[in-house]
């Protein structure tokens, strides 16, 4: 991709969720009454093509680097967690297309308003002649409530009841996907934080699954689009994305606590403004939260480097993001924590910015995509000498 058209779609889609932003913020408490998108800010975001940000440009996607997609949900964040959450969901199970037969993408993916979401691995599909049928319920489908379209990863069983496995040993997954009509779903999203996401629940009984609808996703030999984007998988882009959203959580929370000193006075005790422990608070915390998002986002540019010089992904370079998303998920907890104690008693409101973004962030954090032991994955990698890339050299 070039310069001018890499910039076009920056612009573009990063110019359009900050456009959004306001209307987002206004839908913010009935999102978390609701425990759903609602209805104002899907349409809002399906129209200006948000969805679609890595879905391939065959079928009308952006296929956007990863740098403009986390700049997308770090705006959009900033209004609300739980839209930012479900917009970098969807966006990255629809790089699926990029896996499934372009007659099968198109099905699923050609209309704006389809969207896919998708649960946790867990299951088996049984082979049967021409697909696979499948009975089993899948928890932790962020977006299902505006999906038309559910997918699940699976191991198969064959019909002799052994399992299919791969050519190193491990079991195959694959990812199949049905239409939403074809699944029950559980209202089950009754949570601290990221209320507005829906990730509930969902089963299906004896569903049929025609073999091209099971994609082996994530599996570079069964890649069918060619372009850099899909050189990283998507368990990688999960991590980029949410850390970008924890990033606009942050920087949301700290503005409004650095607003609040602005204004805040108390009888007999020094403006906040003019309080120098205050002062320094700040500073300090406006360091960390520009340290992290500049590590994360210069990780994702390596990154996209490399991915346009060998259309791959290096095992060092996942790694490599794996920490930083990491990282910067924790680091924007810290900063979350300073501001909303920075702003006292007045953080407990609802009323005020600070205490939905503080159990947002906490749910964030509680994800697997920030987890302790990436850290010491990537130790592990670093102490057998890995060549896991560390930032530009100056």
């Amino acid at each position: 991709m070039n310069k001018p058209e890499a910039t076009s779609i920056a612009s573009g889609l990063v110019e359009r969720a900050k456009a959004l932003a306001p209307l987002i913020a206004q839908e913010a408490d009935e999102i978390e009454r609701t425990r759903r998108l609602t209805p104002k800010v899907v349409s809002a975001l399906i129209e200006n093509g948000l969805y679609r940000s890595l879905l391939p440009k065959s079928i009308g996607g952006f296929e956007s680097p990863p740098v403009v997609f986390m700049q997308m949900l770090e705006e959009i964040a900033k209004a609300d967690a739980s839209t930012a959450w479900c917009v970098g969901q969807c966006s990255v199970v629809a790089m699926t297309a990029a896996y499934l037969d372009a007659d099968v993408a198109h099905q699923v993916f050609d209309k704006p308003d389809d969207i896919m979401a998708w649960g946790a691995i867990a299951h088996d599909i049984q082979a049967v002649p021409g697909g696979y049928t499948v009975s089993a319920r899948w928890d932790f489908a962020s977006g299902s409530r505006q999906a038309n379209w559910l997918g699940a990863h699976v191991q198969v069983l064959e019909a002799d009841g052994t399992r299919r496995m791969r050519s190193n040993g491990t079991p195959e997954i694959r990812t199949i996907v049905f239409p939403a009509s074809s699944a029950i779903m559980y209202d089950v999203w009754n949570v601290i934080g990221l209320s507005g996401t829906g990730t509930d629940s969902y089963s299906v009984e004896n569903l049929f699954i025609p073999d091209n609808f099971a994609a082996l996703r994530d599996d570079f030999s069964a890649l069918r689009e060619k372009g850099p984007l899909y050189g990283i998988t998507t368990y990688t882009m999960f991590g980029l994305g949410f850390g970008a959203v924890a990033l606009g959580v942050a920087r949301a929370t700290l503005d409004a606590a650095i607003d609040l000193a602005r204004k805040k006075h108390s009888v007999g005790i020094t403006a906040m403004k003019d309080n120098s422990a205050v002062q320094g608070l700040i500073g300090r915390t406006e360091a960390k939260l520009r340290a992290a998002r500049a590590y994360h986002f210069s990780t994702a540019a390596e990154a996209w480097q490399e991915l346009l010089s060998t259309g791959r992904l290096s095992e060092d370079s996942r790694a490599a993001i794996r920490l930083s998303a990491t990282w910067t998920i924790h680091q924007a907890v810290e900063v979350v924590d300073t501001a909303y104690h920075m702003a006292g008693a007045t953080a407990v409101f609802k009323s005020n910015p600070f205490e939905r973004r503080f159990r947002d962030i906490h749910a964030i954090a509680q994800q697997i995509q920030s987890r302790d032991t990436h850290y010491e994955d990537v130790g592990k990698r670093i102490l057998t000498n890995s060549a896991i890339p560390r930032g530009p050299t100056i």
